[in-house]
């Protein structure tokens, strides 16, 4: 076995993804540049895949090949004797002029496959088997490295995986693995590595280790998305603002007010989801995923939204008012009419969820509260989870629009620590005291942080077994890997 870092050459004939392929295998977007345009890659570049700060393999991507028809048929006319030895004849090749100059991009790829334990000839999948492809195969044979064909685009409707499967076994080559540089499949990258164990035997223990470690990685990567998304959704529940009641053009600046704090609040959210799993906010400006820069533009007020999401939007106490939103008079004392007016313009819930005791003490003051109400709630929740969910599937070499899904949301009242979060005012880290017009936050602190942290872990451990579900699979917050029956609340 070798203690040694495992070389792997990413070659192909030009535009099948060889690029695309190591963006996806190093879950690094800014590797190279992946374009339509042919022969964008003209040199040798590599990349260390490491485990806890050693490196265990090295990628790397190499020009496409250009010409190979011409190259074997100068190969056949050097070789002389037939019994020469194939290895032979590549390096004694790498010494003439031509390899330099007619054949120059050619023999970069020659050089670095000699220099690998393995290559991996990247194909794409939609197109017709060529001539070309087999003299490339023929030719990287003779370097007498191990070859594992990468089907490319399997996701495409215009793949033709069998044929081409069929071709590959009549030259010899069975160890062929399916990939998807677009949209990553978890056990596609798995199955590669498994390929290249089959061949290379001495490597063994460090493509386990791979695999191993990318297993973990998606298992960090899922339970931290699902920590921040419990971070956005305990911040929003315990946000509250204290305003004077009889204030009414106050009131409606107060409202909109708590709504730009949750928009911002949530955009932030984003972005840590986005650099989390390593996208750029702009790697998503080109998508129908309603993101721009790293901001979701549609309103989580929006009672349009709450409906696409499946979301009941709150039923409020006065009639009129903005779906997802509600006023609750006990506390403000304002009259049916103007609270319908107010409830309409602020998307804010007034009172609503406080003990008794604060909810006096309040009144005694002349102040109202101002919260979001559980339909923004939830709908948050959703539009991250099915976030994380199209991040989770997205290749790092993706150039392709990711059209938003609208998955059920089964859930129709807060999941319980949500609901305490209510009740607790000092787990917002929100600040609302950015400026000396902003309403005031409130004072009580009747629990310490410990409880907040508790509230997320439990928060959290919910959110966590939705996130690698299809997108199309109802949202259930209930923690468990099975849907519940729809229908079903949270309880």
């Amino acid at each position: 076995m070798s203690d040694r870092p495992l070389i792997i050459a990413v070659v192909g004939h030009t535009n099948t993804g060889k690029t695309s392929l190591m963006r996806t295998l190093t879950h690094d977007a800014s590797f190279g540049e992946v374009s339509d345009r042919p022969a964008v890659t003209r040199d040798v570049a590599g990349i260390a895949l490491m485990i806890e700060d050693h490196p265990v393999a090295e990628l790397y991507d190499t020009p496409g090949l250009e010409d190979s028809i011409a190259l074997l048929d100068h190969l056949h006319n050097q070789r002389g004797d037939h019994r020469r030895d194939n290895v032979e004849v590549i390096r004694d090749f790498l010494q003439t002029n031509e390899a330099g100059t007619s054949f120059s991009q050619e023999a970069k790829v020659l050089r670095q496959v000699l220099k690998s334990d393995v290559a991996l000839y990247v194909i794409d999948a939609r197109d017709r088997v060529l001539g070309k492809h087999r003299d490339e195969l023929e030719i990287l044979r003779m370097c007498g490295r191990p070859v594992v064909p990468v089907l490319n685009f399997i996701a495409s409707a215009d793949a033709q995986t069998s044929l081409w499967r069929d071709h590959l076994s009549r030259l010899g080559l069975h160890a062929v693995a399916e990939f998807d540089t677009v949209v990553v499949d978890e056990l596609s990258e798995q199955h590669l590595f498994e390929k290249m164990r089959t061949l290379l035997d001495e490597h063994r223990n460090t493509i386990d280790r791979l695999i191993d470690d990318r297993h973990e990685q998606r298992r960090m990567l899922i339970a931290s998305s699902a920590r921040v998304i419990a971070e956005l959704l305990v911040d929003i529940a315990a946000l509250r603002l204290l305003v004077p009641r009889d204030d009414k053009a106050r009131l409606r600046e107060s409202g909109e007010r708590l709504r730009d704090l949750v928009r911002e609040r949530e955009q932030r959210c984003v972005r840590d989801l986005l650099e989390l799993h390593r996208f750029h906010p702009d790697d998503c400006t080109a998508d129908t995923l309603p993101i721009e820069d790293g901001r979701w533009k549609f309103d989580p007020f929006d009672p349009e939204v709450l409906q696409q999401f499946g979301i009941r939007a709150g039923s409020g106490a006065a009639a009129g008012a903005m779906a997802g939103l509600a006023v609750d008079l006990a506390v403000g004392g304002m009259s049916l009419g103007a609270a319908a007016a107010t409830g309409a313009a602020i998307g804010a819930v007034l009172g609503g969820g406080q003990s008794h005791a604060r909810r006096l003490f309040h009144r005694m003051r002349g102040l109202a509260e101002l919260r979001v109400d559980d339909g923004p709630v939830l709908l948050l929740a959703a539009r991250q989870i099915d976030l994380v969910r199209a991040l989770l599937r997205r290749g790092h070499a993706s150039q392709s629009r990711v059209t938003l899904e609208t998955p059920e949301m089964k859930v129709r009242t807060l999941p319980k620590p949500l609901r305490r979060a209510r009740m607790q005012t000092n787990w917002c880290s929100i600040d609302t005291e950015s400026s000396s017009n902003s309403p005031r936050p409130l004072s009580f602190r009747s629990t310490s942080p410990r409880g907040r942290d508790a509230a997320l872990d439990e928060l959290s451990g919910l959110i966590e077994p939705d996130l690698p579900r299809s997108r199309s699979q109802p949202i259930t917050l209930d923690g468990h890997v099975s849907d519940r029956p729809s229908g079903k609340s949270f309880g």
